[in-house]
């Protein structure tokens, strides 16, 4: 005679094989489970959307400061009145500071 037999009750246990029927008794409860969570990570994405169009807006202002500072350099490169370092001044052009002597 075999043992579980012997036990009531043990024939009504059912294993994960012998369970059909879901998880979950309602199907409108894992809706609710869903939207919920698709709520927290709509909310989750629009500030992380936030943060990076700041973050970009930042970007953009900083290399239109560079843009405009290269332009102003290359415009003052390429101005005619702009002279070489290394050239001296024509004999004919007065300096415009004057000399003093200082006696001690």
């Amino acid at each position: 005679m075999p043992i579980s037999s012997a036990i009531k009750g043990l024939q009504s246990i059912k294993s994960m094989q012998n369970v059909v029927k879901s998880g979950i008794p309602n199907k409108e409860e894992s809706d609710f489970i869903k939207l919920y969570m698709f709520e927290k990570e709509r909310t989750r994405l629009k500030s992380e959307e936030i943060k990076i169009l700041l973050r970009l807006e930042i970007i953009q202002s900083r290399l239109k400061e560079i843009q405009d500072y290269n332009d102003e350099k290359a415009g003052q490169m390429h101005s005619p009145k702009m002279q070489e370092p290394h050239q001296k001044k024509p004999e004919g052009v007065k300096s415009d500071f004057k000399t003093m002597s200082i006696d001690y």
